[in-house]
């Protein structure tokens, strides 16, 4: 064999599976200590770049999961303030039921009263709660929608009943005389701008549900009759309109009295309107209270607003988000105070009477909005739970993709490592190899 020194071919040789055996091992020895197969896009780049999009996908899953844990507490936070709101409802009604009862002396009612006017405006206060600076149940997160007009339906009366109706002639829903005489009295009242208006009169034969709204004058210090404060009536399925000017029918599709507020908003809107009938003695008739008594709220009162409902992002799509309007929360949106400041009267027995009726609607529209945000909360949940289950998965798909196996890598790592250390050991021998020519120099 020839001996060679300008060119050692086995020593070029096995330099060059020496630096080969050296990358193989450093490549083996990133794996092990980052446990990733796939470090750069070198390494493989299509799944590089699988992985970095489930990667994007991951952080995205989790910040909507972090959003939805944010939009929960915002919904605590307007819960526990509706939350606050229902109590004092409950006890301004167990206040209004108290001051109605004639045990009490007028001294008694105006000390109510001072419990009521604060306890009005804990409502207002409770309205005003904040996250992070947003309002939430002050009116200012309503959705986009018109003007609504408050509409009252009593459809405890028989299907034939018209406004036109005499009120000697009233029949129940069952279609029972409701046994009004002529020489009965009736008061009329209803509560509006946190007042109660209120009026007495003989039945007499010629009246009709019709002439007793339209020529009763309310407190008789104003000016205002029936037809100034109240609009539309109706003897039909249909009641009104809601904000977002779709027909409302009642429950059963059947006629029913309906009358709405002169006005839209919740300046206009009207409560506890109430028909109560007395005879000559002063004896309640019952049965004919009963029915009288049936005009519920069926379509509540609402400002027109443009569309400042709240948008939480829970998708990683643009857009994909739960919506959440909420309603106004204010005394003057739940009938119990004006826009003068007034509040609701209990001083009365009349107007106790009629305030039981308009906190039993402040307290339904309160429990409405509680319900709604209740619901909000639970759909949260899910979602979050949903985005948990998401991420997870997408961790799983990106692990199969780019975790190394870390059994298989440190073998191949100790295998390189070896066959390093084996083509160290040939290189130097391959060098000594050539030096044996020196020995013919000498």
């Amino acid at each position: 064999m020839a001996m060679v020194v300008k060119n050692n071919m086995s020593a070029v040789n096995t330099l060059n599976i020496l630096n080969r055996n050296q990358s193989a091992l450093a490549k083996s020895l990133q794996k092990v200590s980052s446990g990733m197969k796939i470090n750069d896009a070198g390494d493989d780049a299509s799944g590089y770049a699988i992985s970095e999009r489930m990667r994007v996908q991951i952080r995205s899953l989790d910040q909507d999961k972090q959003n939805t844990q944010n939009g929960n507490s915002m919904m605590k936070t307007a819960e526990g303030a509706v939350a606050s709101t229902v109590e004092i409802l409950k006890t301004l009604k167990e206040k209004a039921i108290n001051a109605a009862n004639d045990t009490n002396t007028d001294e008694d009612r105006r000390t109510i009263q001072k419990e009521i006017n604060q306890m009005v405006d804990q409502i207002d206060d409770n309205a005003l709660a904040t996250y992070n600076g947003k309002y939430l149940v002050d009116g200012s997160r309503n959705s986009k929608g018109t003007a609504t007009c408050t509409t009252l339906s009593n459809g405890a009366m028989s299907t034939t009943t018209k406004w036109a109706s005499a009120l000697t002639s009233l029949l129940s829903r069952t279609d029972e005389s409701l046994n009004i005489q002529s020489t009965d009295n009736i008061t009329v009242s209803y509560v509006r701008q946190g007042r109660t208006y209120t009026t007495t009169f003989q039945v007499s034969t010629n009246n009709t549900l019709a002439s007793i709204l339209e020529s009763a004058a309310f407190n008789g210090t104003e000016s205002y009759t029936g037809t100034s404060l109240m609009g539309t009536t109706r003897n039909e399925a249909l009641i009104g309109y809601d904000k977002a000017k779709n027909s409302v029918y009642t429950a059963d599709n059947k006629t029913a009295l309906s009358i709405e507020s002169k006005g839209d908003g919740t300046t206009f809107q009207i409560s506890s309107f109430t028909m109560s009938i007395t005879d000559n003695t002063g004896a309640i008739r019952k049965t004919a209270n009963t029915a009288l008594d049936g005009f519920n709220e069926r379509i509540r009162a609402e400002n027109k607003s443009e569309d400042n409902a709240l948008v939480l992002q829970t998708g990683v799509k643009a857009n994909q988000a739960i919506k959440v309007s909420m309603t106004d929360m204010r005394s003057l949106a739940l009938g119990l105070k004006g826009t003068d400041g007034s509040v609701l009267s209990v001083q009365t027995q009349d107007k106790a009477n009629a305030a039981i009726n308009t906190i039993e609607t402040a307290l339904q529209k309160a429990l409405d909005e509680q319900a709604n945000i209740g619901a909000v909360q639970t759909r949260l949940s899910y979602t979050s739970s949903n985005l948990t289950t998401a991420s997870e998965n997408v961790q799983n798909s990106e692990s199969t993709i780019r975790d190394a196996d870390m059994a298989k890598e440190m073998t191949n790592y100790t295998k390189n490592n070896v066959l390093l250390q084996a083509a160290q050991s040939m290189l130097a021998q391959a060098n000594q190899n050539s030096s044996a020519v020196l020995s013919l120099l000498q």
